[in-house]
């Protein structure tokens, strides 16, 4: 339900023979990604990257409640919606490994939210601004690049590269730049010399790593 294709999309060219002999490591798809520096931010906006949680793969239900549909437990649905508004349900959240109940609401709502792996910013500013409005509505929306997450810590990573900010659950953090590691590949964009260097030192603590499949 949740598989988004990205056309006319496919990871780099890899770069050396270890790449190209262990393709599914972190650490040498990493290598094949450029390193340069951040562009300007500017004509960023969130509009550059369509409406908000569209129904890219056209299932009927917003991305929002589908990534709770995907990480939430227990789950309660609204009434007449087939089973696409999530009321509440439970949280085992990967950043902190914290178990969050999670009720719909105008307030209550803040407790859970979606997090962009690749902030929207950071995608901007690493090469989605070459991208069409389309490319960059599949990025926002695809669910290789979303985790539903503690609130506070979302808002605390704010646009945050993985040289500013790593979640808080040592043991999620290897999982997690490999997952950044996977978007930039698929979506062609770069890293920055800052944000390679604290991806190698993480990565160092886990070689056997793989990214996840989208």
């Amino acid at each position: 339900m949740l598989g988004v294709a990205v056309m006319g999309f496919s990871p780099p060219a890899l770069a050396d023979a270890d790449a190209e002999s262990k393709p599914g490591l972190a650490t040498a798809v990493l290598e094949t990604l450029p390193v340069k520096g951040r562009a300007p931010k500017t004509g960023f906006s969130r509009n550059q990257f369509g409406p908000s949680w569209s129904d890219v793969d056209r299932n009927g239900c917003d991305t929002r409640n589908d990534i709770f549909t995907r990480d939430l437990t227990a789950i309660v649905y609204k009434q007449k919606t087939r089973d696409c508004v999530v009321l509440s349900g439970v949280l085992q959240d990967k950043y902190s490994g914290e178990t969050i109940n999670f009720v719909r609401g105008n307030i209550t709502s803040m407790e859970v939210q979606i997090d962009h792996v690749v902030a929207l910013s950071n995608a901007w500013q690493t090469g989605a601004f070459k991208l069409s409005v389309a490319q960059r509505t599949l990025l926002a929306n695809d669910p290789l690049n979303l985790f539903a997450v503690k609130g506070r810590l979302n808002s605390q990573k704010s646009d945050g590269d993985a040289a500013t900010w790593l979640p808080p659950l040592k043991s999620f953090r290897c999982a997690y730049v490999a997952q950044q590691i996977a978007v930039k590949a698929k979506y062609s964009l770069w890293v920055v010399p800052p944000e390679k260097n604290a991806m190698v030192g993480i990565l160092a603590t886990c070689p056997t790593q793989l990214v996840p499949v989208s």
